[in-house]
């Protein structure tokens, strides 16, 4: 039996620290009277996401991998890319000189949804592009497939979940696009990445800003749901665990 350690209600704590945080982080920004940066400290205070980090480490230790190497550290996060030196993940296991997870922590808040949702975009493909072709080439040494994640929280807010509409003068837009809000636009990206094998489970949640105290978050389909990407992670962990230990 997988360990799923009541990650429901993990979430909604981590939640509520992601939303609190942002709200200190820019209090303190708008004492300093740095008002134009406000939302951007909200997003780079760096701890916005660690209640996350936490439920992922409760699972690796819950499903067989207690003694693995565990590297949170700035320091210890980097591994060897093919297109370019090192990428900088936001958490990496490692057990017996073998590479197990990587993880990747998102985040987009309002009020501009577009071109970030583009740079995210770019950069999630990217990232598992030349991760994949590292492996390929044996950058971390000959091993079985690591577990890769995406994990994407996203505000729920009138702008995220209005229709957007497209211009391609050339050629047309697939149609799954057509008036797609941004909410849904990450749910088929988060979908496409694991669909083309880019990572092994890639998750969107949604929040409002208003769940600072409930913890409130919701999820837009099944294949990118929260519990889709923790129970691919916590079996990968237990597969991990019986063949190494």
């Amino acid at each position: 039996m997988l360990d799923l350690v009541n990650y429901e209600q993990k979430a909604q704590e981590a939640v509520q620290a992601f939303w609190g945080n942002r709200d200190v982080a820019r209090r303190k920004q708008l004492e300093a009277g740095k008002v134009d940066q406000g939302e951007r400290a909200g997003v780079t205070s760096g701890k916005n996401m660690d209640g996350f980090l936490a439920l992922i480490l409760d699972i690796v230790r819950a499903n067989g991998l207690a003694h693995a190497q565990i590297h949170q550290h700035r320091s210890v996060l980097t591994l060897p890319g093919y297109f370019r030196p090192t990428k900088l993940w936001d958490l990496l296991v490692t057990h017996q000189d073998e590479l197990i997870v990587a993880i990747e922590l998102k985040s987009q808040v309002g009020p501009s949804f577009g071109n970030n949702f583009n740079n995210r975009t770019e950069e999630a493909i990217g990232t598992a592009h030349d991760f994949w072709t590292a492996y390929r080439e044996e950058a971390f040494g000959k091993q079985p497939r690591p577990f890769v994640g995406w994990l994407m929280l996203v505000e729920d807010a009138p702008r995220s979940r209005s229709p957007i509409k497209d211009k391609s003068p050339h050629f047309p837009v697939f149609t799954e696009f057509n008036g797609a809000s941004y909410l849904d636009r990450y749910d088929l990206l988060c979908q496409k990445l694991v669909q083309e094998q880019l990572y092994t489970t890639a998750a969107l949640i949604t929040s409002p800003r208003s769940a600072t105290e409930s913890g409130q978050f919701a999820e837009i389909s099944p294949m990118t749901g929260l519990r889709t990407f923790v129970t691919a992670l916590a079996g990968h962990v237990a597969a991990a665990s019986a063949r190494l230990d």
